[in-house]
């Protein structure tokens, strides 16, 4: 009787190595590969570029793969539990990386049954990460930036975006991480805010800044960076012109532009209740998401409804309301805001919300009420969590100290300490190495 033997891989870049490993496990037997699925990934390394089903489809073509099964979580374990493999194969870099806790603990799992396991020597001159890292340096395309968005939102609790105001600032987001307990944690996409995109030009945030300026920004984020965009639409004008800026943004691989119930000359909502305009009639907005809806293209782009209620001073079943109305409209998700510090307006929001919605997508905006972790938020219901304007916060003060520091000193020494080295900086920029 033929031996069954399984592999766990991602999939997502095939190169020698991992063909090399798929035969000689074809070899020892009937080999069932345990294709990790976004979710499974997410937590550990980057979102994959292929979808899990465009991966299923090209391990399903290569000689000597029985069969393909998901694998949802990043340990092999459960899987070895529920399939019982005769032999797991692996290769033999996971005795000194990342893997070994989990190489120790599908050991004992395989004792169980007396299941062997087969470690491959490492392919010499093939590294994975640096496979990964050159795909990001040649960059992406509208598609695929644009539908990665949803991808993460079906993969993750939640998605964590920051504000990106320039090239620079995105090639932060672009590449930081932090390896923590629970694995490695990252920022999933930017945030193009009008805010920050407008105090750069040192001009006000009051909506008077045309798309296409606002889109010279965004094209300078776009061209070094790869991870999906949300874009700050402000009130999106007229409906007409809504139209418009839906198609525009959606041709050019932004995954999402939220859209405020406000009217008329835009003003920034943090200025307080008196700077907050007339909010949209319920109709008014919902005419205004219905036509974005009917001007997109594809299914990925989506339109997400900012509600004002609360922060205008009205009550959160008034805010409710209005964000019923948008779901019902064609709102992909709904966003809600507060100046409250406490939260707890958004909290009661949410979790209401949610009983009406399981799965219509929360973005919370936590400015004001930052006291609270994001896994709190998750439990309230939030999905998606903007950090959206603290890149441009954290520059003004730094370039500020480091301009007055010149100043005091009349010459630049004093101010090296304050600055990263130039060769630093252009070592960010890729081809510049």
């Amino acid at each position: 009787m033929n031996k069954t033997v399984y592999l766990g891989i991602t999939g997502d870049i095939i190169h020698p190595g991992i063909i090399n490993i798929i035969t000689r496990g074809a070899q020892l037997g009937e080999l069932t590969v345990g294709l990790l699925t976004d979710s499974a990934i997410v937590n550990h390394k980057r979102l994959p570029y292929l979808s899990y089903e465009q991966r299923k489809q090209v391990i399903e073509s290569i000689k000597g793969v029985a069969k393909v099964v998901p694998q949802e979580d990043w340990s092999y374990v459960p899987n070895l539990k529920k399939y019982k493999p005769d032999i797991m194969i692996h290769g033999d870099d996971w005795q000194h990386n990342y893997l070994s806790k989990i190489r120790e603990e599908v050991f004992a799992v395989m004792a169980e049954w007396q299941g062997q396991v087969v470690e491959i020597p490492y392919t010499q001159g093939i590294n994975s990460t640096s496979l990964v890292e050159n795909a990001a340096g040649i960059g992406t395309t509208p598609d695929v930036r644009r539908a990665s968005l949803r991808r993460l939102l079906a993969a993750k609790k939640v998605v964590r975006i920051m504000e990106a105001h320039s090239g620079l600032s995105g090639l932060i987001i672009e590449h930081l991480e932090v390896e923590k307990n629970d694995g490695i944690h990252r920022f999933d996409g930017m945030w193009s805010s009008s805010l920050t995109d407008s105090t750069c030009k040192g001009k006000p945030d009051i909506e008077a800044v045309d798309l296409t300026t606002r889109l010279q920004s965004l094209t300078d984020i776009l061209e070094c960076t790869t991870k999906p965009i949300i874009f700050d639409g402000d009130t999106g004008g007229i409906p007409e012109h809504f139209v418009f800026t839906v198609r525009t943004l959606e041709r050019n691989g932004v995954s999402a532009v939220i859209v405020e119930d406000k009217k008329g000359l835009k003003k920034n909502s943090l200025f307080g209740t008196e700077a907050v305009q007339v909010l949209a009639t319920k109709e008014e907005f919902c005419e205004k998401i219905s036509a974005g809806k009917r001007a997109q293209v594809t299914e990925d782009f989506m339109i997400i409804a900012r509600i004002e209620e609360i922060i205008a001073g009205y009550s959160v079943d008034q805010a409710l309301d209005k964000a019923y109305a948008a779901v019902g409209a064609g709102a992909d998700g709904v966003m809600i805001h507060s100046k409250d510090k406490s939260g707890m307006d958004i909290k009661e929001f949410c979790q209401r919300f949610r009983g009406e919605y399981p799965t219509i997508p929360i973005v919370l905006v936590p400015t004001t009420y930052n006291q609270f972790l994001e896994s709190e938020l998750v439990e309230w219901g939030a999905n998606i969590i903007i950090y959206a304007n603290h890149m441009l916060r954290a520059s003004y003060p730094a370039m500020e100290r480091v301009a007055r520091t010149i100043l005091e000193s009349e010459r630049s020494l004093e101010a090296d300490k304050l600055c990263m080295p130039i060769k630093q900086i252009l070592e960010l920029i890729p081809g510049t190495k």
